[in-house]
């Protein structure tokens, strides 16, 4: 973990660096084809040292002041119209880092001056420690990209025992996880079940949700069943060094949990679950939600897991129910 901070930071390091530098390339350039900002710059620059100099000697002279900090305004906004007027963004001569936030150091200073690590980092971290196998493709997987041309518009009642068709089950299936994102922080959202078998879009959809909520700046860990408990368990039994492991599954924004049925089970393993589909629930601290993804169907759930389990999904997670065909197979045989 320490290495992969180290390495992690040293990126953010060099982002910086070539933002800063790529700012000043742009205000040289400004420059020399608008001598005018330089012009307006520099008198800033003199009014500042000057406003400094009354604060420290005159800090009484309060005309003085007023008079310095009107002139300044009228700098600004000279600035401002000229930026205007030559159609240049306000914020051209700013670096232009990749989160305005930490502004590419990784961290934040909080409103009672404590450091926190940024959103940013620890998804970089979650991303190559958790993640790498599982969201290798969220360039491709968003909603941008989503289609429902390989689902069919009839409908099977007999088949999926439903009086709509896969076609319009998965575009509310969609609605949902549209619905999902938008009232993410709202404390009363549901989190997500996706049921089904294999091939019908269950873990497009949980990429494309990922996709969305890192965007929003929200932290996203992205794990299998067997892969996350067996983490856990290896961390209990100090067969690693991952001492953050849990917190990390515990605490993230977004956890999703893929192919839960896949697992070998056994009631230690039903333990963690419960643990984690619990505390999650119940943070305080700030609003956590999760998806889950399995083949099972609901009546399989109870039949798998401790019933404490089923019991916090089935009232506390928008169920939603794949059906249809594989439309992998039919993407192949195109």
């Amino acid at each position: 973990m320490d290495s992969i901070l180290k390495e992690t930071l040293s990126q953010y390091n060099q982002k910086k660096i070539k933002a800063e530098i790529a700012a000043r390339k742009r205000k040289e350039d400004l420059y020399k084809k608008y001598p005018k900002f330089q012009n307006i710059d520099d008198q800033l620059t003199k009014l500042a040292i000057s406003t400094t100099k009354t604060l420290i000697n005159n800090n009484n002279n309060k005309t003085l002041l007023k008079d310095l900090n009107n002139k300044i305004g009228v700098l600004k906004q000279e600035k401002n119209n000229l930026f205007k007027n030559l159609n240049i963004p306000i914020d051209y001569l700013e670096p232009h880092y990749e989160c305005d936030l930490c502004k590419d150091t990784g961290y934040i200073t909080n409103n009672d001056y404590t450091v926190s690590m940024c959103n940013c980092l620890k998804q970089k971290l979650y991303n190559e420690q958790y993640n790498k196998s599982n969201m290798s493709n969220l360039d491709t997987q968003n909603f941008d990209n989503f289609s429902d041309r390989f689902y069919s518009d009839t409908i099977d009642e007999e088949k999926y025992h439903t009086q709509i068709s896969p076609k319009e089950n998965i575009n509310l299936i969609k609605n949902i996880c549209l619905n999902f994102i938008s009232n993410f922080d709202d404390k009363n959202q549901k989190n997500l079940l996706f049921t089904g078998n294999t091939g019908l879009g269950k873990t497009f959809l949980s990429s494309c949700i990922a996709n969305a909520m890192i965007k929003k700046g929200k932290t996203v860990l992205y794990q299998t069943a067997p892969v996350m408990l067996d983490s856990i368990i290896d961390y209990r039994f100090g067969k690693t060094n991952d001492s953050k492991v849990l917190d990390n599954i515990l605490d993230t924004d977004l956890l999703i949990i893929d192919d839960l049925g896949t697992e070998c089970i056994n009631n230690l393993k039903f333990t963690e679950l419960f643990n984690i589909i619990n505390t999650r629930l119940l943070n305080q601290n700030n609003v956590t939600k999760t998806i889950i993804s399995t083949n099972l169907s609901i009546n399989n759930l109870f039949k798998t897991y401790d019933e404490r389990i089923v019991s916090r999904i089935v009232g506390n997670y928008d169920i939603c129910y794949f059906f249809g065909d594989d439309i992998r197979f039919k993407k192949r045989n195109m």
